[in-house]
């Protein structure tokens, strides 16, 4: 531990400036965010707590922890989370099967959370952290894993299916997908071969085909949001007032506060279906000019991981990024009913600690490996251009002369 003290304080003396458009973004979100949770979670603040600024104050706190933890992020060498990785993967698979003891607490059929005194944890959010660390690690120590399918491909596939087995059982299905999604996205950036691709792919699709078939919990999950409207007071609640929601706002929205849907007709509007208050209240524009934001940011994101200084930082900013991406576009579709509702939280804006402070924190180690990717002593890019730019030069004051 003192020895990764003495490298954070050696590191945080030569960073240069932030990427501010990345810092910019962020805090355009979950300053919106803040906003919309307000909104959203009026009425059902006021009917749990007599106050409609319950869950403001809340998300007010949250919002300022995940600006320390951004902060902290940006300034601690992205290379000390290789040395913490065996801490951080033991850790989170501890705290998946914590769910699983008394400690578990289940909220509507689901166990997702762990309740230590006056802390409460969701593993499953901590695990996405997790995997982006170990899956950067596992890679970058080794480039050419992804030549061989026993020797990369094969353990990524089987750490799919033990956190997707943990986490699918709580239940939490888009967790799943997204721990899915993110360690098969880094793998696809280390390189990973289109047959193996193929193979994957078509693995998963027929895996979720044949739980289809089954008379399961998921079953009816899997197949309820096509039609919702078949059980609107059912299994298809949820999509049918998201889709009413969405479909009042219309285009140009009925006005920031006016959503009717939040008024105890949506359930938990304030969390996995905030976008819907959103879309109510703000209408399609609104919508839009958020999902635009999130796709500059994940632009952003991806334009740091190609310049990263080297291998490991290149995976960790990929797998931070494919983590909003994937997040954003499942949430989306659990709200237009294009996916089971399985409860997904729509990055920076949703209500909630967990996911705001891994997402804040994730984007600060983002913004150290762009940070870090600036000096020149570590990106030999940047120094060859700068090198041509100079006997340009030299030739035209020769051309001159």
């Amino acid at each position: 531990m003192p020895r990764l003290l003495k490298q954070f304080r050696a590191t945080k003396g030569k960073l240069k400036a932030s990427d501010f458009t990345i810092v910019l973004l962020v805090m355009i979100l979950v300053i919106f965010g803040v906003v919309m949770v307000f909104s959203a979670s009026y009425y059902k603040s006021i009917n749990e707590d007599g106050t409609p600024y319950s869950y403001l104050r809340k998300q007010l706190a949250f919002a300022a922890l995940g600006c320390v933890l951004l902060y902290i992020g940006s300034i601690m060498d992205y290379h000390i989370w290789k040395k913490l990785m065996p801490f951080i993967m033991v850790g989170s698979i501890a705290l998946l099967f914590l769910l699983f003891t008394p400690l578990g607490i289940t909220v509507n059929g689901a166990t997702r959370w762990i309740s230590i005194g006056p802390v409460t944890l969701m593993p499953g959010e901590i695990a996405k952290f997790a995997v982006i660390v170990f899956v950067a690690t596992f890679l970058a120590d080794d480039p050419t894993r992804m030549d061989k399918f026993h020797r990369g491909p094969l353990p990524l596939l089987v750490l799919i299916i033990f956190f997707g087995a943990l986490i699918a059982k709580q239940p939490n299905l888009s967790t799943a997908i997204t721990v899915a999604g993110i360690i098969f996205g880094m793998a696809f950036l280390s390189g990973l071969k289109w047959r193996y691709v193929a193979i994957l792919v078509g693995t998963g699709a027929v895996g979720l085909f044949g739980l289809s078939q089954t008379h399961t919990f998921w079953a009816t999950r899997l197949t309820s949001f096509m039609d919702p409207f078949k059980d609107p007071l059912g299994d298809g609640f949820q999509a049918v007032q998201s889709l009413l929601a969405l479909g009042t706002g219309g285009f140009t929205g009925l006005g920031l506060g006016k959503s009717v849907q939040k008024n105890l007709y949506l359930p938990e509007p304030q969390n996995d279906f905030i976008l819907a208050i959103i879309g109510e209240e703000l209408g399609f524009i609104g919508v839009m000019a958020l999902l635009i934001v999130f796709v500059i940011l994940v632009w952003r994101g991806f334009m740091v991981s190609m310049n990263a200084p080297d291998q490991f930082g290149m995976l960790l900013a990929g797998g931070v990024t494919l983590m909003i991406g994937i997040q954003v576009i499942l949430n989306v579709a659990v709200v237009t009913s294009s996916m089971p509702p399985t409860g997904i939280a729509l990055p920076f804006i949703s209500y909630g600690g967990n996911a705001l402070w891994i997402f804040m924190g994730s984007i600060g180690m983002l913004l150290n490996v762009a940070r870090q990717s600036k000096t020149l002593d570590q990106n030999p890019h940047k120094e060859d251009r700068i090198q041509k730019v100079r006997i340009k030069n030299q030739k035209e004051r020769e051309s001159l002369a």
